[in-house]
């Protein structure tokens, strides 16, 4: 009989970002030899409480169908992980799941809990709930840094994978557009998409074939969305909205630059996925991305919040094929050492362990 392992995972698609990658590729990698129960909040009324993740893995949906079931999540998760008894409990970011893994302690005690950390803008009981399960892993050097500051002494570094595959598939199918730059993320403060929009700007009078596509939605959708129209981009900005895996690979597959100007990053799965698709990544010098980027190698590193700087190295790649086709492929080469199938043997030794 196969071991029994419950992930954890607040969201999950349609909601999933980078941060929860992880709950639903290393089941659909090593389900044949785990026995996978994912629980995430259902948060969306018109969402089944029970299915199928790609018709493969069970998925069990707790909560009212609106957005307070991510706060409810804590508490509801553990009892439903109680019911199916599982030998591993494993969460998936230290926020909503985290705090629900940690109460697993009391009603499934004899399950052994691993915890992976994804984020760095969340400290509300971050202290607590690193060092309550059996083993933590983290998804970044910097991020474990940030772990054994709050006293948590044993952290596995894993970071997270892309499908390169599917990756390929895409960019088999579609071609770059030139001039094309792309974003892929929630519309959040962190994300630094308003210093893009005040970059790119700046560019606009010097390149007119350069484009820009803003892939995600969120909180700041509106306010950006505003700020484009100020700053007078008309159609050269596109918001494209939410887009969800894998049809997001095609905006990937198409985009000759990737830039993400991010404020706070614990690693930065979309700088990975532009790599494996070919693109020429920019980068901030912030959090796990610098683990990712090489400066001047497999991309650029910028200050965040520089729209300047920023600027300078969007019309560089735009104008030079040669050095974006350059970082393209050192990008490309460094990517090939993130793949899911690779990772998460990875996870199968924490499981085993």
């Amino acid at each position: 009989m196969k071991p029994k392992v419950v992930i954890l995972s607040a969201f999950l698609t349609p909601f999933r970002s980078g941060a929860e990658a992880c709950a639903e590729e290393v089941p659909l990698v090593l389900r044949d030899q785990f026995d996978f129960t994912i629980i995430t909040a259902r948060v969306k009324r018109h969402l089944p409480k029970r299915d199928l993740l790609q018709g493969k893995i069970p998925v069990i949906r707790i909560g009212l169908g609106c957005s307070i079931d991510k706060w409810l999540y804590p508490f509801l998760a553990p009892f439903v992980v109680r019911r199916l008894k599982p030998q591993i409990i494993h969460a998936v970011l230290e926020t909503f799941a985290g705090l629900a893994l940690h109460f697993c302690r009391f009603v499934c005690p004899s399950a052994k809990r691993v915890l992976t950390l994804q984020t760095t803008n969340r400290s509300f009981l971050k202290g607590i709930i690193v060092r309550s399960p059996r083993a933590v892993t983290a998804i970044s050097r910097a991020l474990a840094d940030v772990a054994r500051s709050l006293g948590r002494g044993n952290v596995t570094v894993i970071p997270n994978g892309i499908d390169r595959k599917a990756i390929q598939t895409a960019c088999e199918r579609k071609v770059k557009v030139p001039g094309r730059v792309l974003f892929v993320g929630r519309l959040e403060s962190h994300k630094g998409v308003d210093t893009l929009l005040d970059a790119f700007a700046q560019i606009t009078l010097h390149l007119p074939h350069a484009n820009l596509r803003i892939v995600g939605d969120g909180s700041l959708r509106s306010t950006l969305k505003a700020r484009s129209v100020q700053r007078g981009l008309g159609d050269r900005v596109v918001f494209v909205g939410f887009v969800s895996v894998p049809r997001v690979y095609d905006e990937f597959a198409q985009a000759e630059v990737f830039c993400g100007l991010s404020r706070s990053e614990a690693l930065g799965n979309v700088f990975l996925e532009a790599q494996a698709a070919g693109c020429a990544v920019i980068g901030t010098r912030v959090g796990g991305i610098p683990e990712i980027i090489e400066d001047g190698h497999t991309g650029f590193l910028v200050p965040h919040s520089d729209p300047a700087a920023a600027a300078e190295v969007l019309q560089k790649l735009i104008t030079d094929a040669e050095l974006r086709q350059r970082l393209a492929e050192e990008g490309r080469q460094n990517a090939e050492q993130y793949d899911w199938l690779f990772l998460s043997e990875q996870y199968k030794l924490i499981y085993q362990s």
